[in-house]
């Protein structure tokens, strides 16, 4: 029985109050030398390691930290840097590293994208035109310096080969046979230098097995697989995968390696499934990842030990792995910080520190017995009923009104063609109407006034005539621009998601729990811990009081139940639809206020409503369908007088065309600066007949566009979709923009559509 091992799959790189983030900041800003950063991370990376030392983990992973991304770090490994960035070989400098990451005055940044489901985004790698060479052997690397520093014999993580391709981009799906080959002798020889050097485990993550994969996929992992085992016999390599179910369980099972990990938590049905059906090979070792890695709730202690009994049956337990789902960088780090919460809460929670402890406490349990964590068992114990019996998640109102979900509306009165003519009629909008999507430039000076009022220096009534200063500004602003519907500008909000959160019960929000979203970008994600419901009005007062300066519409302006829970760390005791649906209805009643209030144009944001979709095609309907109900849930109530509108993200519109027009919103604004061609192509193929608003200028650059630029996105546009239903806005918020640049942006996309206008006015010679 003392063979059990405990073994975590990754820790976050930020460092309990983000050291990471500031060193980085600070080295880049100029502030700190490069051999004083590369000191101060290196220390943050020693400290991950002690503590996972401290804690008892077997298996401590190296290599999974990193001076920015993971997958862009196995780029430069292999020397695969765009021509841009004029590398010349050799290991990559940290000049070169960071400009790929985010760009310098002549060089593009690399592509980022998310990390899987994830919310995590990685450093895309361009294969085009490259001769990958293994410039260094980072895993070695990451291995001797935790055997020689902190005497850990640990376990090199390494992307495997196949993800890393299929993440990659610049070749044809034709190519990755010839990419293998190249590939495959530099991954041989990292696996061999890492067997002399004495390594005993290697985990080679391939969460790509999760998703759907033909035969001639499967028989490529197996060549690649075939090759790595020959290459270090001596090696026990893990081939880990997480965030679903193995797709081809068999086949996988059967890889000549040492290890396989599954993820029993986002994978459990279909694994488990796989593993009683099929057993599990009598010659390998199973990594049972069951501690949950992208969630933040502890663990039913009892109900994983009865999981590991119950496995036992099919695998013994000297031929497990106790470890979490996947990487723990998608936690915070630790809850010791965490004093503001209710108790409740804060004792149910379980960061990646905590969730070191429940590995420790599972792997003592089948070592030495259950009776030898009896004190932890019950502490678990009490602190999950504590909070499932608790007020937060027993709100009878909110109970009820998801009990009488299916006798509530959730579709518009009448169809968009009648609401059409009945709001063309009320509006009397030009043709091609324009307007913004919602927020504009949050200035130092709106950044000071909110923290002024926070930290108590401003009172209520001095912070509240500051915005209503800023939106008087700037709706003249847009009055003078000559924008045909306005905005308030969002000058009180933060965060589109933690502002919601604040004002509706069932949320709270941690002191510490940053997580890693790119680079140095770290995020605070609302918990969603309760039955979540509407207390009061929370955007009624600022967007009626701009009402009142103009004669214009002024939209009022929400964030989504899909976004708002994507966005979010949720309760994991009920499903992810449930929670959706609670937001759905406290935001109705927001909806309805806002109409009440004379608010009759209402956007529903939705912009992370495609990256919630499961990892496999065949889950996406179920998906879609509770995602949609959940949007017309928050907006079937109103008018038909009433103009819905809704903004979201492009991310390969065409997959779920038809769900976006099941929103039934009357308006539609899509961010199309990552591509417009391919989005207007998507329009080609699919027909779109309601109101939609391509954004005719990227706001993710300060480079103020030209007339003649959005006159031909416009034109194009207007080839495709009918130019009566079609609108002109931004590409997205303009919070992040400067003043001026903002200003002379709006002038030109107005002068744009002016243009058009006077074309279309002037009668055919």
């Amino acid at each position: 029985m003392n063979t059990i091992l405990s073994s975590n799959l990754g820790f976050p790189r930020i460092g309990e109050n983000r050291e990471w983030k500031k060193a980085l900041e600070a080295f880049w800003a100029g502030k700190l030398e490069e051999s004083d950063f590369i000191k101060q991370i290196e220390e943050i990376r020693l400290n991950n390691l002690r503590l996972q030392q401290q804690k008892g983990i077997d298996l401590i992973p190296v290599g999974d930290f990193s001076l920015y991304d993971h997958v862009l770090d196995t780029s430069t490994m292999f020397g695969i840097v765009p021509k841009r960035f004029s590398y010349e070989g050799g290991v990559v400098p940290l000049s070169t590293y960071y400009a790929m990451a985010r760009g310098t005055q002549g060089a593009a940044a690399c592509e980022m994208t998310k990390w899987f489901n994830t919310n995590y985004h990685y450093i895309v790698p361009e294969l085009k035109e490259v001769k990958p060479v293994l410039t260094v052997n980072k895993p070695l690397e990451a291995y001797r310096e935790a055997k020689q520093k902190l005497g850990i014999e640990g376990k090199p993580v390494i992307i495997g080969l196949y993800t890393f391709l299929k993440l990659s981009k610049g070749y044809k799906s034709e190519q990755i046979d010839d990419l293998i080959h190249v590939f495959l002798p530099l991954y041989s020889r990292i696996l061999a230098e890492l067997s002399q050097e004495g390594v005993q485990w290697v985990q080679m993550d391939e969460p790509i097995l999760v998703q759907s994969l033909s035969k001639s996929d499967i028989s490529r992992i197996q060549h690649i697989y075939t090759t790595l085992a020959a290459a270090a016999p001596n090696l026990k390599l893990i081939v880990q995968t997480y965030f679903d179910s193995v797709e081809h369980y068999q086949d996988v099972v059967a890889l000549p390696v040492h290890a396989i990990g599954l993820d029993f938590i986002h994978g459990l049905e279909q694994n488990l499934s796989n593993i009683q059906t099929h057993g599990f090979p009598a010659n390998k070792v199973l990594g049972v990842g069951l501690i949950d890695g992208r969630n933040i709730w502890q663990a039913d202690l009892e109900q994983k030990l009865e999981f590991l009994q119950g496995l036992a049956e099919t695998v013994p337990y000297d031929r497990l792995l106790i470890q979490p789902s996947s990487s723990l960088l998608h936690v915070p780090v630790s809850t010791h910080k965490e004093n503001k919460l209710d108790p409740i809460l804060r004792d149910a929670l379980a960061f990646a520190e905590q969730k070191l402890t429940e590995l420790s406490i599972l792997t003592k349990a089948l070592i030495e017995g259950q009776e030898f964590i009896a004190l932890e068992l019950a502490n678990n114990q009490k602190s999950l009923s504590a909070l499932n019996t608790s007020s937060y998640r027993n709100k009878e109102v909110v109970q009820q009104e998801i009990a009488q979900l299916n006798s509530l509306p959730s579709a518009r009165t009448s169809n968009f063609a009648k609401r059409r003519v009945i709001q063309e009629e009320k509006w009397q909008l030009p043709f091609l109407p324009t307007t913004t999507i919602g927020s504009f430039p949050q200035t130092i000076e709106v950044r000071n006034a909110r923290k002024n009022w926070r930290n108590g220096k401003w009172s209520p009534e001095q912070y509240e005539q500051f915005i209503q200063e800023q939106i008087a500004e700037w709706i003249k602003l847009q009055e003078d621009l000559g924008l045909d519907v306005l905005v308030h500008g969002e000058f009180e909000r933060t965060d589109m998601v933690e502002f919601f959160g604040e004002k509706l019960d069932g949320f709270a929000f941690t002191s510490n729990g940053w997580v890693q979203s790119y680079g140095s970008r770290c995020v605070k994600p609302p918990v969603i811990f309760g039955d979540v419901e509407f207390i009061q009005a929370m955007t009624v007062k600022e967007t009626e009081y701009a009402q009142t300066l103009t004669d214009k519409p002024v939209k009022g302006m929400l964030t989504g139940p899909i976004t708002i829970l994507n966005w979010s760390f949720v309760r994991s005791d009920i499903t992810r639809e449930q929670v959706a649906y609670q937001i759905a209805l406290a935001l109705r009643h927001e909806v309805e206020a806002l109409e009440q209030a004379g608010i009759e144009m209402i956007q529903v944001d939705e912009p992370a409503l495609r990256e919630g979709l499961p990892l496999k095609k065949k889950d996406w309907q179920a998906y879609l369908d509770w995602s949609v109900r959940a949007f017309r849930l928050s907006t079937a109530t109103v008018r038909d007088s009433t103009q819905i509108h809704t903004h979201m993200c492009y991310c390969e519109f065409h997959d779920i065309i038809d769900s976006i027009r099941a929103l039934d919103a009357d308006v539609i604004s899509i961010e199309t600066s990552r591509s417009h061609g391919e989005l207007i192509h998507s329009f080609e193929e699919h027909t779109y007949d309601q109101g939609i608003g391509l954004g005719v200028y990227d706001i993710h650059s300060p480079r103020v566009p030209s007339v003649n630029e959005m006159v031909e996105m416009i034109e194009r546009a207007l080839k495709v979709l009918e130019p009566e239903l079609f609108w002109i806005n931004p590409d997205c918020g303009l919070k992040t923009r400067g003043k001026d640049e903002t200003i002379a942006s709006l002038q030109v996309m107005v002068e744009a559509a002016k243009l058009f206008r006077e074309k279309r006015a002037k009668p055919a010679s």
